[in-house]
């Protein structure tokens, strides 16, 4: 009778959760729809295609609607394609969508996710971004020290383009542009800067266009971790480009502990560092820092994210836009002729300037929104079970937010891929308006990117002085550059050479 008396009890306490499940569980929640998927490689041959992810992953909603799910070998993936559901994921229940994937090219670009970008969500990252956050602050939107290094570096770009054009030269931009935000983010990071030629700048050319073209891309590797028993060419450049950029790294991080001062902060790396002293020595910088560790591991991977994305993200807008001016020179006057109203030929612009030089602002909204740097978001991951919409989503699964789906919604987007930077402005045309909810360039919500202020910053100062200075466009019988792009991390348009011809009143005009 025993035996019998302890299956009815456990009888029982089972019905009894499953009644409460039932009855916890959010009505009317349905599994979003579902690309065919096979056991091992899931749905990778629905896949196969020669568009990239990001245009694929919209056309894909003609079938199965605006979200839903696939599966990426073992994975599930909820891919968001509209604004609402893209909202609700970042901010609504940002909290609940703050997890990171692990994925073998990311572990071994960050330490297994010591960073921010790619970090997992926990207490130690909340710790992390809250001490580069208020590093960057020192640094930010109004700040004299930054605009100063900034309008240091489009001089410097000025001048290249001066001495070019006069020598009848057209130049590929791409590598100077990298120098001059790369001295930038190193200004912010370790209090230095490279010149044209150095060697260590050359080196970080490599190892960052080997990250780019390796990382983060949902390589068969990342998809299938077993497959790095085999040779892998991707997974070796990675490593060679991670162990260059390593060794940059620690250089400027033995040079940051040795000159390192108490009462003297010089940039992201002594703020980093005195976070991480106050920790071990119990003294927090910041409330919860006793509750978290900060290793070396954790600072070095910190500055080498804000480095990396900081550099990557701003120079491939700034080629994009210089793309999308020189295909329509009518825009590059327009800016110009609003220059020349606001600015004049005496002076330089300044960022205070940017409130009276609103069609420049726009243009460079609409250059983020035609071609978004990241087109596809980091995925995120829920933390626990959850919803989205009328969608159930289940802890673990990963979230990509598609950026062009929502920036290419023809729903919200009149001729969304025609440039038109004029629907960033109010019908007078005097002042920058955002038209639609359908426009995250930085995303939002807890993993809203932390160098938004700077990188808008950068690309106000570098655009305003150029076009105040020259008209852009290709050499004679050149063909015009292409607009598609190279998919990776980030959305890199092909290279090729600009032809500089300095305006009226700039010809004989000192830099």
């Amino acid at each position: 009778m025993a035996w019998f008396l302890c299956l009815c009890v456990f009888l029982f306490i089972g019905v009894l959760l499953l009644v409460l499940q039932l009855m916890l569980k959010e009505p009317g929640l349905k599994e979003p729809p579902r690309l065919p998927a096979l056991p091992l490689i899931g749905s990778m041959l629905s896949l196969w295609s020669s568009n990239p992810p990001h245009v694929l992953f919209k056309a894909l909603q003609g079938k199965y609607g605006q979200t839903y799910s696939l599966m990426m070998g073992s994975h599930c993936v909820v891919v968001v394609n509209h604004h609402a559901h893209a909202r609700e994921v970042l901010l609504k229940k940002g909290k609940v969508f703050a997890g990171r994937p692990r994925t073998v090219t990311t572990d071994l670009l960050t330490r297994d996710g010591k960073d921010i970008a790619f970090g997992d969500y926990s207490a130690t990252w909340r710790f992390h971004r809250k001490v580069v956050h208020g590093a960057l602050r020192m640094f930010g939107e109004g700040s004299a020290s930054i605009e100063k290094i900034i309008c240091a570096e489009a001089q410097s770009l000025c001048c290249l383009l001066s001495e070019a054009s006069a020598a009848g030269l057209a130049l590929n931009l791409s590598p100077e542009l990298t120098r001059a935000v790369t001295n930038v983010i190193c200004s912010l990071c370790f209090s230095s800067s490279y010149s044209r030629g150095n060697a260590e700048f050359e080196s970080m050319l490599r190892y960052s266009q080997g990250i780019v073209d390796t990382v983060a891309k949902d390589s068969l590797v990342d998809i299938f971790p077993w497959l790095q028993i085999f040779p892998n060419a991707d997974l070796r450049l990675l490593k060679q480009c991670v162990s260059l950029r390593d060794e940059l790294l620690q250089m400027q991080y033995e040079q940051h502990k040795t000159d390192y001062g108490e009462h003297v902060q010089r940039d992201l790396l002594d703020a980093l560092l005195r976070a991480k002293r106050s920790a071990d020595n119990n003294k927090p910088a910041e409330a919860g820092a006793e509750s978290v560790g900060l290793s070396d591991d954790h600072v070095l991977m910190t500055v080498g994210d804000i480095f990396g994305a900081g550099v990557e993200t701003t120079t491939t807008v700034l080629k994009w836009a210089i793309t999308f001016l020189i295909h329509h020179p009518q825009v590059q006057r327009r800016i110009q002729e609003e220059l020349d109203r606001q600015v004049g030929l005496d002076r330089p612009p300044h960022l205070n300037d940017r409130g009276r030089l609103p069609y420049l602002e726009a243009t460079i909204r609409e250059v983020l929104r035609i071609r978004p740097v990241a087109p596809l978001f980091i995925p995120h991951v829920a933390l626990s079970d959850t919803s989205i919409g009328d969608f159930r989503v289940r802890k673990g699964t990963r979230v990509v937010i598609n950026l062009w789906s929502l920036h290419h919604d023809e729903e919200e987007w009149r001729n969304p891929e025609t440039f038109d930077p004029g629907r960033f402005l109010n019908n007078e045309g005097t002042a920058v308006i955002t038209p639609s909810s359908s426009y995250l360039p930085f995303g939002a919500g807890p993993r809203v990117c932390l160098g938004e202020a700077l990188a808008k910053m950068e690309l106000f100062l570098v655009l305003s002085w150029i076009l105040q200075r020259f008209s852009l466009s290709v050499p004679p019988h050149c063909l015009l550059p292409s607009l598609e792009g190279k998919f990776g991390v980030v959305l890199q348009p092909v290279k090729y050479k600009v032809a500089a011809t300095p305006r009226p009143g700039w010809e004989r005009k000192s830099l």
